[in-house]
């Protein structure tokens, strides 16, 4: 059950933030389809950094000390709160790089008014073709990882020896549930994830957004600047999506990228749309998406009952079977939920001045 819950959670939190980004861009008036193309860059660019600060003296200082931490060697483990500084750095960084590239959709969709389904498309189209391109470059393969083939994931992992317990030693359900083998990202994308839903749903700030999103007119004639307006909430979900594919390669990848974030962008629309663009609901559609993905890809070693036995092994269910449900399971709550579901009135509608 440890597992099955820790896996979940890997895989249901990019869902949630990329989703929450989604919500703000909509919110403001601006269909978001590009949050594939978003997680894309933001996963490259993240992975880029952590690559790249491979080379910087302290990291290598922090690795070896967790790594003589780990052997036995030392009882100090502050390497580890070095790097875990340097993966909080890199998640900024992706967040960065995502609101950058959402620019071009806004430019496009703001100012240009141009289609903005097409908009999307165009930068899902772009974002891995520019990965792919860059990492053939950089390292003349498909997938890019950290320097020397390290084992990227691994350095970055929350352990229970770094609390006191000994590596043999139970730290009880909740510890050994979320306090080993897990992610500091992933807790700090649960609070971001808090933060910004409060900021969207309980400031002025936020129902500025959200009244652009439904009658932009009115928010016009109110003094408030629809433009800028619109131009922060899809530069708000271009960094929260930027860092939701950073997450997401860091945790599920082991730190690598190849251009691809396995289809998590367009699942992520589907769980903002299932979970009616509000906070709530979406945290529940996306842990419902994360464990039927958790199925999908650790089907094989998945010991439910913690028996030892892996039933969905032993049941003789096709392979495909298992890897098909996350994405059948997304055209059925699709197919159910989307009659009931209330999108901003404004939504994908270019503001003029002069419409009332």
């Amino acid at each position: 059950m440890t597992f099955l819950i820790q896996q979940t959670l890997l895989f249901a939190i990019p869902l949630m933030i990329v989703a929450l980004a989604g919500v703000f861009s909509e919110r403001s008036g601006i269909i978001n389809l590009a949050l594939e193309g978003i997680m894309i860059m933001g996963a490259f660019i993240g992975v880029l950094s952590v690559r790249l600060l491979q080379s910087v003296p302290a990291f290598q200082e922090a690795a070896q000390q967790l790594a003589q931490f780990n052997a036995g060697k030392t009882e100090s483990a502050s390497g580890w709160l070095t790097l875990q500084g340097m993966e909080i750095l890199c998640m900024l960084i992706a967040a960065a790089a995502g609101a950058i590239f959402s620019l071009l959709l806004s430019y496009a969709s703001i100012n240009l008014k141009a289609d903005q389904t097409i908009g999307g498309t165009a930068l899902n189209l772009l974002a891995p073709a520019i990965s792919l391109f860059l990492i053939r470059i950089i390292v003349n393969q498909n997938t890019m990882g950290m320097e020397g083939g390290a084992g990227g994931a691994s350095w970055f992992l929350i352990r229970k020896t770094f609390f006191g317990y000994s590596a043999g030693e139970s730290a009880g359900f909740l510890g050994n549930t979320f306090l080993d083998k897990t992610y500091l990202a992933t807790y700090l994308t649960i609070i971001l994830f808090v933060v910004m839903s409060i900021l969207l749903y309980k400031t002025r700030f936020g129902l500025r957004i959200r009244s652009c999103g439904e009658n932009p007119q009115a928010a016009a004639s109110l003094g408030i600047s629809v433009y800028k307006m619109r131009y922060a909430g899809v530069t708000i979900s271009g960094a929260l999506a930027g860092m939701g594919g950073f997450v997401y390669a860091l945790t599920t990848q082991g730190c690598t990228t190849n251009g691809d974030v396995a289809g998590f962008g367009f699942l992520a629309l589907a769980v903002m749309i299932f979970g009616n663009w509000k906070p709530l609901n979406i945290a529940l559609g996306a842990l419902l998406f994360g464990l039927f993905k958790c199925i999908a890809a650790s089907y094989s070693t998945l010991d439910i009952n913690g028996d030892g036995r892996f039933l969905l092994t032993e049941i003789g269910v096709s392979s495909y079977v298992y890897r098909l449900l996350p994405y059948v399971i997304t055209l059925i709550v699709l197919a159910l939920t989307s009659k009931s579901s209330r999108a901003p009135k404004a939504e994908g509608i270019p503001y003029d001045k002069g419409m009332r």
